[in-house]
């Protein structure tokens, strides 16, 4: 009887997680419907603000990040295949992991996190004192105004951002595998140009397109349904962080699968 009920209500946490998942994915649909209709207003003064904060700005923290990560991954990958004498394809292993997959995931989540936390918390503030109803009083639609120049400027930079990331990331696996593993500047290079293609590359900024996107609608949507005072701006920053991440790594499944 104990274990019945318990397995009642692990399905039901299991049930309401999964009702309030497609409960947010169909409001950000709303909500992106919505943008997509808006965007032939587009402003382009209100676009490039937005795109040198949440593109220019992002760039030492992703740097970074992908930096390491390219370091990391080839510290622990390069004694493996060493082992068994596949060192000559390191450097292409590294291109099409960093263009596949990492680039794209590990930036997207640095975004969410540095720009979504900042979006969501500057809507939200918006919204709490009551500067969203005074656009509405003005004949300004809200999803023109704030939600379609960040829209645009994620999905327009967020792939920037990869790129940039996917060379950073790269070329600090170079430099372990050059000045710690002992390989050849000819070895790493070459492996790089036999076993990477074009796709590998421009399928992980498709990718970054639709993480961009993501980021920037959960962002708003959470700003502009904030509950009032700072705990409920404080709240829909978490939430929006922890669902754009959520969605990021359901949609990655979702194109790795139709992509590749």
């Amino acid at each position: 009887m104990i274990e019945e009920v318990a397995l009642q209500q692990a399905l039901a946490c299991i049930g309401r997680f999964t009702l309030h998942i497609f409960e947010e994915v169909g409001v950000i649909a709303v909500l992106f419907g919505q943008t997509i209709r808006q965007l032939p207003r587009i402003r382009r003064n209100l676009v490039i603000p937005q795109m040198a904060r949440l593109g220019v700005d992002s760039l030492p923290i992703v740097g970074l990040t992908m930096l390491f990560a390219g370091m990391v991954m080839t510290l622990q990958i390069v004694d493996i295949l060493m082992r068994y004498g596949a060192q000559s394809t390191l450097g292409g292993i590294m291109s099409v992991a960093m263009g596949r997959e990492l680039g794209p995931i590990l930036t997207g989540v640095v975004v969410a996190g540095r720009v979504g936390a900042a979006m969501t918390a500057e809507i939200g503030t918006m919204k709490v004192t009551e500067q969203i109803d005074a656009l509405r009083c003005m004949a300004t639609n809200p999803v023109a105004y704030l939600v379609v120049p960040r829209f645009a400027a994620c999905v327009f930079m967020v792939p920037l951002l990869t790129f940039y990331g996917y060379l950073i990331g790269t070329g600090g696996g170079y430099a372990v595998a050059i000045y710690s593993a002992g390989l050849t500047h000819f070895t790493y290079i070459h492996s790089i140009e036999f076993f990477t293609e074009v796709s590998d590359v421009l399928y992980g900024l498709i990718k970054a397109m639709v993480f961009g996107g993501i980021i920037s609608l959960v962002a708003c949507y959470e700003g502009m349904h904030a509950k009032s005072g700072a705990e409920g701006v404080g709240q829909a920053t978490t939430k929006s962080v922890v669902t754009s991440i959520i969605f990021i790594f359901i949609t990655n499944y979702i194109l790795s699968v139709i992509l590749y």
